[in-house]
């Protein structure tokens, strides 16, 4: 999956996470509604029933006591106790206006609706009289409803399928417009991964997106332009220092060798012919990490022996004249098998030459080098170490999360220039390898590589 893929999946899901959200939300607070309506309900806390305990007849006299009047003032309400006629036989603050006798079609009506304006509860008491409490007008809504069973499921079913559809209706249109914005953006967002990658680029310049996309041809002209330019650059410089500083080799070694000059004037040439090939290795590593960055030169891939390219580059630098306090030494882990990979035999042996060069660079006060190959899990394993001062844990970490150095010296007197490291990345990343820094033990540096075995 790709990263405008991914960013879309990322972006469809938080779309349907914020509908649930949004659904959760809505019926919780559409619950807490409910309840907090059903908490203030001030007719809860009266009951027809309770009032109808507290009317008693006593002495032939229908009397209430103490709790039944305090329960009607706290409410504002009134009662009436009808007998089994209609008759009114007790009342309480009945309104005036009101008759003292009903019919059984009337108390039917107002049970189910009003009395008048007043909205009423009532009681069958065991005794057949009924107990009739009343309350100011506008005060409760009382409706009644007769519903059949087959247009209640019709309605409870409509009502689901209404909000199903609304779901749906609404996941709809958010997948399509992300649909749209996804084919919209695509574009866009490939080519920003292709412009951090280095490739070329050219968008469409239509549509809702063609600002953007215009600005992002633009800004691939020139990165385009520019790498051409310090490419251009870097051959033509390279071309006009090649023969000079070939010149002054030429005639740094002749002096160097020449037995009839003092022996000061032979080293000072030696020290011109040193920094001349340190001049022209950085030269060569300037060329080649060009032609690498910007794809001018790729790996010619070939059946290869890592133990036979270590064993070389172990045999230039010995055969180059090594120092005397270095001491360089070749290890085969399985000594006497080839250890074969798919990969460009002269910049392998660049590689592990830039390696050796690099110990050597970073301790000048002398140190064991050790060229190791092994083979392990199809894998084919080359590790560099020294014992030298090694590398800070800022520089390791930097080396080790893929970022370029200037210099892979600490101080600010060195003089590495960083491309040596830089280098080796490149031609293990064209060889689909990867690599990793690490301290020597006790002290020192440890390069090891690892590539794809061959087949």
């Amino acid at each position: 999956m790709n990263p405008v893929q991914r960013f879309f999946r990322r972006y469809i899901f938080s779309t349907i996470r914020i509908v649930l959200l949004f659904i959760i939300i809505n019926l919780t607070l559409f619950f807490l509604i409910m309840v907090a309506g059903s908490m203030s309900d001030s007719d809860t806390s009266f009951s027809v029933q309770e009032l109808s305990g507290h009317v008693t007849l006593q002495n032939g006299v229908w009397t209430a006591d103490d709790t039944a009047l305090s329960l009607m003032e706290e409410s504002g309400a009134w009662a009436m106790l009808l007998d089994q006629n209609g008759t009114v036989i007790w009342q309480q603050d009945l309104p005036e206006e009101l008759p003292r006798s009903y019919t059984s079609g009337d108390i039917a009506s107002f049970s189910r609706w009003y009395l008048e304006d007043y909205p009423v509860k009532v009681w069958a008491r065991e005794d057949g009289s009924l107990m009739v409490a009343g309350f100011p007008p506008r005060t409760l809504i009382k409706y009644y409803y007769v519903l059949n069973w087959p247009y209640m499921g019709f309605l409870l079913g409509g009502s689901a399928a209404v909000f199903l559809f609304n779901l749906f209706l609404i996941s709809f249109l958010l997948l399509r417009n992300t649909r749209r914005v996804e084919k919209a953006m695509a574009p866009a967002l490939q080519g920003i991964q292709d412009l951090s990658h280095g490739r070329p680029l050219h968008l469409d310049e239509q549509g809702e997106l063609a600002e953007i996309n215009a600005g992002l041809n633009r800004a691939a002209a020139y990165m385009t332009r520019k790498d051409n330019t310090r490419a251009e650059w870097i051959r033509g410089v390279s071309h006009d220092i090649r023969t000079p500083l070939s010149m002054a080799l030429g005639y740094a070694s002749e002096l160097e060798d020449n037995l009839l000059l003092p022996q000061e004037a032979r080293k000072q040439a030696g020290i011109i012919r040193r920094e001349s090939e340190k001049m022209k290795r950085l030269i060569d590593d300037l060329n080649l990490t060009t032609r690498l960055e910007y794809s001018l030169q790729a790996a010619c891939l070939k059946d290869v022996d890592l133990v036979e390219i270590g064993r070389q580059a172990v045999s230039e630098v010995l055969n180059n004249g090594l120092p005397g306090q270095y001491e360089l030494t070749f290890s085969e882990i399985h000594p006497g098998r080839s250890i074969h990979l798919s990969g460009d035999a002269g910049l392998l042996l660049r590689m592990l030459d830039n390696l050796l060069q690099n110990s050597m660079a970073h301790n000048p006060q002398g140190c064991k080098i050790l060229l190791s190959v092994d083979e392990e899990d199809g894998r084919c394993l080359c590790t560099v170490s020294d014992n030298g001062t090694g590398l800070s844990a800022v520089l390791l970490g930097r080396l080790n999360q893929g970022q370029d150095i200037s210099s892979s010296r600490d101080g600010s007197t060195g003089t590495e220039h960083g491309l040596g490291l830089k280098l080796v990345k490149q031609i293990v990343r064209a060889h689909k390898g990867t690599i990793q820094f690490s301290d020597s033990v006790p002290h020192g540096l440890t390069v090891q590589i690892s590539l794809p075995g061959g087949k």
